[in-house]
């Protein structure tokens, strides 16, 4: 077995630009040159000039509120402007930004945890620490912009009934699992410790939890108040998915310390009770509090304690390319041309596990569309994954760990491009039953492997990492996902023909595991049609008119590998350009491409969708046609 790819080193590029937000909503759509071809960036005039004055955030901007440092992120909403502005999206970040750039809770903060402690003398206090964000309870404010729990002064904080519910729902599930009851009798068994106001006895619960306030220190005096970003791009419409990019900014807390305080009611003087609750909630704490904790948000832990156990998957990982993103950052307005404000934000480079979560989820919709029925697949997506509509928290947790940029995205000619590293870990849910414990393992181990070897994580996640030679910015296009592990499960074979046979065995791996848990009789070698295939039509299913091929050859362009420069050669090209539906569009809405490479260094894997029609047809013919080796990895 060969040992895991060397990364190339990319050649010398110059400064990315990110995205620029135009007034109006949405982002800007560079000229109709597609599937990764040169973007000439809008030419930007001044910093003001001419009739139209610079877009405001406020309310009144011929009277701009000048909010003290002190004041909470209520004040900034206040004097939040309508919200049919037409510069909506770029003054939701600048006025986002300024709340988190110039708030300074830190008295406030230190007030309210000294209350806390004093209120919880005699009981317990510890404090814990947020492995990485946070959302508690919250609410839709101005412009449907998420907002964390806000005390009646503005303050983030975990509300008392929060912390109460967490232990309770803790100790519910521990006390199913050790007398083997259901939920509604262990409720009856936890009365005596939270009280129960349908029993007879123990109406009133014995333990009193107090509202958590973040810590503020000298570096962090928000609190960790920082700007975040959701983006659901794939969404079930009926039995139609419909891809959607629609980024929604929102404020969550970035690894804050939280200050706990519990003591006992007046009608108990049990200590014991005290310290099982406690243990309970520092539990429970660990386990995730408040939205997304399947995502790695919201995850508690206390000094000295360990984490969960139900971790059955860890893999180490570096990616290479145009990186995953967070929050984007507020720089300053613009004219372009025509006379449009412009805001070009800054991107915030960030490991994320909800994108390595999206990437599994994307690749297990794929394939289980090829061989389950429609509803079935929705189903499972739901169950495996978790869904708002209906809502549904999934089986599994996905977190990283250790997450960090090494190399930001270049800000000089001769930059390398970006990199991030961290820790994959999958773990059970407590949602999911035991029974299903060992089937769930099979089946997102053999899912995580093909996910690493189809493609990549983030931004440009369909193309592997290069450097373009256009002397217009973005300098990087692609991703590149690499696994950092010396196990021989996650090895590369050392050719085509080799790595054919290893992905066809992770893929039965797969489909005999998706059997299992869906108790359906599911046959790769009997594949479903989804939909009819037309030029300008497929469907993203890896079903009868898919193919997944492994090739290897001499590169037509230098500074791509053979399956790319196949792709983006001048005989494919349609006026020049690249083929849309080879390459994808962003021109008149955005169109995802219907090809993914993976680039492993002495070969390439490439997913080709709606593969039995022209240009894609073509496309697998010149690539088999020029190839020194190639295979065809699906259908078997």
């Amino acid at each position: 077995m060969a040992t895991p790819p060397i990364k190339k080193k990319i050649p010398d590029v110059v400064k990315s630009s990110p995205t620029p937000i135009k007034a109006g909503g949405g982002p800007i759509k560079p000229p109709p040159v597609v599937g990764g071809g040169p973007v000439k960036p809008p030419s930007v005039v001044g910093g003001g000039g001419g009739k139209q004055p610079k877009p405001s955030p406020w309310l009144d901007p011929q009277n701009e509120p000048k909010p003290d440092v002190t004041a909470s992120f209520v004040e900034y909403l206040r004097w939040m402007r309508e919200y049919d502005h037409p510069h909506r999206d770029g003054t939701k970040i600048e006025i986002l930004d300024k709340a988190q750039e110039k708030a300074d809770y830190g008295e406030r903060l230190k007030q309210l945890n000294e209350r806390t402690e004093l209120l919880a003398r005699g009981g317990v206090t510890f404090l814990v620490k947020c492995s990485w964000r946070i959302r508690i309870g919250g609410h839709r404010g101005p412009e449907s912009i998420l907002i964390p729990a806000f005390d009646a002064l503005g303050m983030p904080y975990i509300p008392s009934s929060t912390l109460r519910g967490v232990a309770r729902s803790q100790a519910i599930r521990e006390i199913m699992a050790i007398d083997n009851i259901s939920w509604k009798d262990a409720e009856k068994k936890i009365a005596p410790y939270f009280g129960d106001i349908n029993a007879k006895n123990n109406l009133q619960g014995k333990v009193i939890f107090f509202d958590a306030y973040p810590l503020a220190s000298d570096n962090v005096k928000s609190g960790g108040l920082s700007m975040d970003m959701a983006n659901n791009i794939w969404q079930w419409q009926g039995d139609q998915l419909t891809y959607s990019p629609n980024p929604n900014v929102f404020l969550s807390l970035k690894e804050p310390s939280f200050f706990i305080g519990l003591r006992l009611a007046s009608n108990c003087q049990d200590t014991a009770v005290l310290e099982k609750v406690k243990q309970w909630l520092i539990w429970g704490l660990q386990t995730g509090v408040g939205s997304q904790v399947n995502t790695g948000y919201g995850e508690l832990l206390i000094k000295g304690s360990n984490r969960p156990t139900e971790e059955f998957l860890r893999v180490e990982f570096t990616l290479e390319g145009q990186l995953i993103h967070g929050a984007q950052h507020f720089t300053q307005w613009h004219k372009n041309d025509n006379g449009q404000w412009l805001m070009r934000g800054k991107a915030e480079a960030e490991v994320r596990s909800i994108a390595f979560k999206s990437m599994l989820r994307y690749w297990f919709r794929s394939f289980a569309l090829g061989v389950l029925p429609v509803p079935e697949v929705k189903k499972w997506e739901a169950q495996l994954f978790g869904a708002i509509d209906p809502q549904t928290r999934g089986w599994v947790k996905f977190e990283i760990i250790h997450g960090r940029v090494i190399q930001g995205e270049p800000k000089g000619k001769y930059d390398d491009s970006g990199e991030q590293e961290g820790t994959l870990t999958l773990a059970y849910s407590p949602q999911v039953l035991t029974t299903n414990h060992t089937q769930i393992a099979t089946l997102f181990k053999s899912l995580t492997w093909l996910m690493f070897r189809l493609g990549g994580i983030g931004q440009g996640s369909r193309r592997p990492c290069y450097a373009r030679t256009s002397q217009y910015a973005p300098w990087y296009r692609g991703s590149t996902l690499y696994i950092e592990s010396k196990d021989d499960y996650w090895q590369l074979p050392n050719n085509v023909q080799r790595f054919q046979q290893r992905c066809q065995e992770k893929l039965h791996e797969f489909y005999t595991s998706l059997g299992q848990i869906t108790n359906i009789n599911v046959n790769p070698r009997n594949l479903n049609t989804l939909g009819t295939v037309e030029p300008r039509n497929w469907r993203e299913a890896i079903d009868k008119n898919c193919r997944l091929v492994v090739c290897s050859g001499n590169a037509t362009i230098s500074n791509k590998p053979y399956a790319l420069s196949i792709l983006h050669s001048p005989q494919l090209k349609v006026n020049n350009n690249y083929d849309p539906n080879l390459c994808g569009s962003v021109a008149r809405g955005v169109k995802p491409s219907p090809v993914w490479i993976s680039d492993l260094e002495k070969y390439q894997v490439v997913t080709v969708f709606g593969a039995t029609v022209d240009p894609r047809k073509k496309y697998l013919t010149s690539l088999k046609d020029n190839a020194q080796q190639y295979a065809q990895i699906f259908p078997f």
